[in-house]
C-alpha cells in the first residue's frame, strides 16, 4: 500500500517475518536488558558483603579508618572478602560487557580497555594477598600493592569514557558517571599527595592520612561510578527515548549510532 510503513521485522512484501530473524531479535533485546540488571545485583551484593566484614568478628576489630579494606583477607574471614571482590569483579565486567552487547561502545576501546583492567586488577587482589606486615614483605604483596593502584585509577578513565559514549542523549546521566568518575581520581589524588609528602622528608604516608578511611570512599565511589552506568543501561541505555520506548521493537539501542544523532539503517 502507497505511504505504509514497514517494520524491520516484515519483509518486502509487506508479511510479518517468522522464524529464527525476528525471534533472535526478541531473545537478544532481552538478554541486552538483562545485563544491567545482573551487574546491579553483583555490585550491590558485594559491597554488602564488605559492610557485613566490618560488623562480624573478627573483622569487626579492624579499624575502618587507619586500615585499609585489604586487611580482611589477612583474617578468616578471607573467604568473605574474596567472595565481596569477586562479585565487584563480574559485576563491572558485566556491565562494560552490556555497553558493548547494546554497540554503545567497540569491543576494543578506552571504557573496555580500562573496564577489563579495573576487572583483572580486582581478580589479581584476590588472588595475591596484602602484606601481612607481622611477618614481613612479600612479592604476593608487592603484586597486590600495584594490582589494586590499576584497579583504582584504570575505573575511572573506564567509566569517563563509557559515559560519554553511552549516554550521548542523556545528559544528566553522563555528568551523573563522570562526576563519580572524577571525584575516584580526587580521593587518590589524596593518597599521591601523602607519598608526595613523605618522599620531601615529611611523615610516612600511610600515616599522614586516615588511609583506610579515604581508601573505603574511594573504592565506594568507583563501585557508585559502575552502578550509575549500569542503572543508565538499565534506563534505556542512553538512546532516545522515542527509541528506547518502542515497545515493537523496531528501533532499539542495537539500530543508533552513538553521537551521531541517527539511527543505522
Amino acid at each position: 500500500m502507497p505511504g505504509s510503513i514497514r517494520g524491520p521485522d516484515d519483509d518486502r512484501e509487506g508479511r510479518p517475518m517468522t522464524g529464527v530473524t525476528a525471534r533472535d531479535t526478541t531473545v537478544g533485546g532481552r538478554a541486552a536488558a538483562l545485563l544491567p540488571r545482573l551487574a546491579l545485583a553483583g555490585l550491590a551484593t558485594g559491597v554488602a558483603l564488605m559492610v557485613l566484614l566490618q560488623l562480624l568478628p573478627p573483622t569487626s576489630a579492624i579499624s575502618p579508618t587507619r586500615r585499609t579494606i585489604s586487611e580482611y583477607g589477612l583474617t578468616s574471614n578471607k573467604w568473605l572478602f574474596d567472595l565481596a571482590v569477586l562479585l565487584v569483579a563480574a559485576g563491572s565486567a558485566v556491565a562494560f560487557a552490556a555497553l558493548v552487547r547494546r554497540r554503545l561502545v567497540r569491543p576494543i576501546s578506552a571504557a573496555t580497555v580500562f573496564g577489563t583492567l579495573w576487572s583483572l586488577g580486582l581478580l589479581a587482589v584476590v588472588a595475591f594477598p596484602k602484606t601481612d606486615w607481622a611477618v614481613g614483605p612479600s612479592v604476593a604483596g608487592s603484586i597486590h600493592r600495584w594490582a589494586s593502584v590499576v584497579a583504582f585509577v584504570c575505573l575511572p578513565v573506564a567509566v569517563i569514557a563509557a559515559a560519554r559514549a553511552a549516554f550521548a542523549h542523556s545528559p544528566g546521566r553522563r555528568r551523573v558517571v563522570q562526576a563519580l568518575g572524577v571525584l575516584s581520581l580526587l580521593w587518590f589524588g589524596l593518597i599521591l599527595a601523602a607519598v608526595a609528602r613523605w618522599l620531601a622528608g615529611g611523615e610516612p604516608w600511610w600515616r599522614a592520612l586516615p588511609l583506610g578511611l579515604v581508601e573505603r570512599l574511594m573504592a565506594l565511589t568507583e563501585v557508585l561510578a559502575v552502578a550509575a552506568l549500569a542503572l543508565g543501561l538499565a534506563r534505556h541505555g542512553g538512546v532516545p527515548p522515542t527509541a528506547a520506548g518502542d515497545p515493537s521493537g523496531a528501533v532499539t539501542a542495537l539500530d543508533y549510532e552513538p553521537g551521531s544523532g541517527s539511527f543505522r539503517r
